[in-house]
């Protein structure tokens, strides 16, 4: 089992970040939760903050999580260990990537995305809808 952790970050106003995989990666054109491959010798939080910074150049803090989602593609078994976050510091500047949406989270289920990441954006839409009707 591959272990992937992915930020979900989170804007002033509520919206998500979402990213473009280009089309020399695999998966091309497929939109995802920025993130990476938990390396041996460092945590799930460790790696995401690495990889946010080598992929998007900006900071984060993580201020929660969303369960694992595993997914079962034909080559391998990845755990994709989503954390809720938001931007400290720098400007998005993409490195790996086609392309980059701020979301609301109603919108989340619209694009066409990478498989293991259509768990973690159907359950940050429950959260976020769920969150929203509490406050009304």
């Amino acid at each position: 089992m591959i272990q992937v952790s992915c930020a979900l970050i989170v804007n002033s106003i509520g919206q998500v970040l979402v990213t473009q995989r280009s089309a020399h990666m695999p998966l091309p054109l497929k939109w995802e939760f920025p993130g990476g491959k938990i390396e041996a010798d460092e945590t799930a939080e460790e790696c995401l903050i690495r990889e946010i910074k080598e992929e998007l150049n900006i900071e984060i803090q993580i201020t929660g999580s969303l369960p694992p989602n595993d997914h079962q593609y034909p080559d391998k078994l990845i755990r994709l260990i989503p954390f809720i976050c938001r931007q400290k510091d720098g400007e998005i500047i993409l490195k790996e990537h086609a392309d980059y949406k701020w979301l609301d989270a109603k919108d989340l289920l619209d694009l066409d995305w990478a498989e293991a990441d259509v768990g973690v954006a159907r359950r940050l839409r429950e959260e976020f809808l769920k969150l929203k009707a509490e406050k009304s």
